[in-house]
């Protein structure tokens, strides 16, 4: 992240991605993920979760924070806290539920005048964002970013700093069925990980255990099915719900060692 901020200027870079890492290193896999791709393992039809995705819900209470102990971050356009709508001006001195950085629940607070400023994090699920630009909390590069028109800064809430979960391989025995999958959010927001899973026995089984491109073809169908078709009212998954609008990128790899290829 550092060496993407000195280089922005002589590269002409702008913009940020997310980052989602596997490496293998004496008998485990380490994966790391900064943003909102995802990893599962699928090991005898069990899925285990190898990473989470960092958004503004899932990481709210790390933002308001750092808005508490740095509120010249905000400017004069935002608060901290948390309420479940837009508070109105005519609520004024009414009490309204609300939570800030301390509280996994809510409590009432009397609206104040500070509390009609737009909130630091609005909307839910894929619509969250971060004052209203930015919908993923960790990630590389945005060292430019900016709330429209206006000279604050996005960059001191968004963290490059990724979350580590180790894998052993080891400690278990691993039949050619049992893989890492790594997806881009093209691949997740339209596929949970169970159906991820039912694609991955579905066209395994298809192939035999010592297929090398067995894996292959179980990535681009997952790419394929959630992509969907395009008919006259867009890209259509096979439930008839819109396809996925994002990049999908998908790897899956084999747990099970090498085999003996033919």
């Amino acid at each position: 992240d550092d060496q993407i901020e000195r280089e922005r200027a002589s590269q002409r870079l702008s913009g940020g991605c997310c980052a989602l890492a596997a490496i293998y290193l004496m008998g485990k896999f380490y994966v790391a993920n900064a943003g909102d791709s995802r990893a599962i393992i699928i090991r005898n039809g069990e899925i285990i979760p190898m990473s989470r995705e960092f958004t503004p819900e899932t990481e709210r209470q790390r933002l308001q924070f750092l808005a508490f102990l740095r509120p010249e971050l905000l400017g004069k356009e935002f608060t901290p806290l948390e309420f479940p709508r837009r508070i109105q001006p005519k609520e004024l001195g009414k009490k309204m539920l609300y939570r800030d950085q301390n509280m996994n629940g809510w409590a009432y607070k009397k609206i104040e005048e500070d509390d009609l400023k737009f909130p630091l994090i609005y909307g839910e699920g894929k619509k969250a964002r971060v004052m209203a630009t930015i919908g993923v909390t960790r990630g590389l590069g945005d060292h430019d970013l900016r709330v429209f028109s206006s000279n604050i800064h996005i960059k001191p809430f968004l963290s490059c700093f990724p979350e580590v979960r180790v894998y052993d391989l080891t400690q278990y025995e691993h039949c050619p069925d049992d893989v890492l999958v790594l997806g881009t959010d093209g691949l997740w927001d339209v596929t949970n990980d169970k159906e991820v899973a039912a694609v991955v026995m579905e066209v395994l089984t298809s192939y035999e255990p010592n297929d090398p491109c067995r894996y292959t073809m179980v990535a681009q169908e997952l790419v394929v099915r959630s992509r969907g078709v395009l008919k006259e009212r867009g890209w259509r998954l096979a439930n008839d719900k819109l396809g996925s609008g994002d990049d999908i990128s998908v790897f899956v790899i084999p747990l099970g060692g090498p085999g003996n290829y033919t």
